[in-house]
């Protein structure tokens, strides 16, 4: 009976993937537990702490298939916790009594949060390969549209030309920095935790950080200077990287719903019949991947916010503010996967019209080259008076609804430095495109 839009049997594949829940399943997570016990066994048993005997015993029931799951949540609905119910199974698994020695030292957290990192370092790895795939659309696209002029626009008013390669090549160079970021925070974030009850491993009264040491190195993570049970930076800091992430695949989605627009009709999210189509308007082709990618980055953006709530925890082990972490955590991860596979389906297939963005830039007859107009005059007339001329001369053309370069050639003060021909090479777009191409090539030039 699910509930959500992640778990929802309808709406799952669109606002995430199958890939990610399983990452943040049920199923997974308890698996999770169950490595860093006998991780946690194999290590202690290496140094003599517990028998190796009931290492080996312990390390044979750490599997899935031999824990009960309906059994797990009886027990953390009775306990509040899933860790001791599955401790619990353990020990009832092992023989003579070895189960004894499962969880020896640690304590509910250490567990819990060394499994979310585990978690994380699948999802990160998820998110680092789509992000590779954005990242390589948007490349193509810049390079194939370098020179491709399009309108700009300046709070949502024709500006001046720019290319589309170059619309894209700032993107890109947003997804590299993501691409960056992700790449040093694994550093940070990607550490173990093992350190008992208040932190300071009391718990083992011989090879205490050899064991929390063996732990880190048997799971793949670094081991932490310190217990960071109530210190909740680098959790937080997962939160705010895909928060980074989705604000720059809401700005690509906004503006691909803008470009859209049937005025506009600049690009198009790939076509397939029936796809963005209306129940009662059968000419429309709605935007609705960009629709969903707003909707799903709007929701992790959120949960970033509430991931530094849960920073704000008491003591040395806190009373309500890591749970936040267990909601929040899967779903943000969960939305912005969805994010990334819906971006990196409109950026593989998008349709590009050339046409169109070279009409729309010719809509006002000119007036889109007041600026080149204004800085080819400013050496002869001086700039301010340049532009107050051109601003009066741009306010006649839209009156009398006649081009700009008719205006100006008429113009007696204008004539006499410019003539025609000159005025016709300021008013052309591809003239003032400025470094829009030199800017795309150094973007291109970043990547590996």
């Amino acid at each position: 009976m699910p509930a959500t839009i992640i778990d929802s049997a309808i709406f799952q594949g669109i606002f995430s993937s199958d890939e990610m829940r399983q990452v943040w399943s049920d199923e997974n997570r308890t698996q999770k537990y169950l490595d860093i016990e006998a991780a946690l066994a194999k290590v202690q048993g290496r140094l003599s702490v517990i028998p190796q005997e009931a290492a080996d015993e312990i390390v044979s029931h750490c599997t899935l298939e031999q824990i009960d799951m309906a059994k797990l949540r009886q027990q953390t609905e009775r306990i509040g916790y899933p860790i001791l119910g599955v401790v619990s199974q353990l020990n009832a698994l092992c023989r003579d009594k070895l189960g004894e020695y499962c969880h020896w030292g640690a304590t509910t957290q250490d567990i819990t949060d060394t499994a979310t990192v585990l978690q994380i370092r699948e999802a990160l790895a998820i998110v680092e390969r789509e992000l590779a795939a954005i990242s390589a659309a948007m490349a193509r696209h810049a390079k194939a549209h370098r020179d491709t002029p399009m309108i700009g626009r300046s709070n949502l008013q024709q500006a001046i030309p720019v290319t589309f390669g170059y619309k894209m090549a700032g993107l890109l160079s947003a997804i590299e920095r993501h691409r960056e970021r992700l790449a040093q925070l694994k550093e940070r974030v990607l550490v173990g935790e093992f350190a008992g009850a208040a932190g300071t491993l009391a718990s083992l009264q011989q090879a205490a950080m050899e064991t929390q040491a063996g732990l880190c190195a048997e799971l793949g993570l670094k081991q932490p200077l310190i217990a960071w049970h109530t210190i909740r930076d680098n959790i937080a800091e997962v939160g705010a990287f895909l928060g980074l992430v989705g604000g720059t695949l809401g700005k690509l989605s906004m503006d691909v719903k803008l470009m859209m627009q049937t005025e506009v009709g600049e690009v198009y999210e790939p076509f397939a019949h029936g796809r963005g189509s209306s129940s009662t308007m059968p000419q429309k082709r709605n935007p609705i991947s960009s629709c969903y990618i707003h909707a799903a980055i709007s929701v992790v953006r959120q949960h970033a916010a509430a991931l530094m709530d849960a920073m704000v925890a008491d003591h040395e082990r806190s009373t309500g503010p890591w749970e936040i972490e267990w909601i929040v955590l899967p779903e943000a991860f969960c939305l912005m996967a969805g994010a990334l596979k819906q971006s990196r389906f409109v950026l593989e297939g998008l349709e590009v019209d050339a046409r169109a963005m070279r009409r729309n830039i010719d809509l006002t007859h000119g007036l889109v080259m007041s600026e080149a107009v204004m800085m080819g005059l400013g050496p002869h007339i001086g700039r301010e008076y340049a532009h107050d001329l051109v601003y009066d001369i741009c306010r006649a053309a839209v009156k009398e609804q006649r081009p700009l370069l008719d205006l100006l050639a008429e113009h007696p003060e204008i004539k006499r430095h410019l003539d025609r021909a000159a005025l016709a090479k300021l008013c052309d777009p591809a003239n003032y495109l400025g470094q829009s191409g030199v800017m795309v090539d150094r973007v291109l030039a970043t990547l590996h």
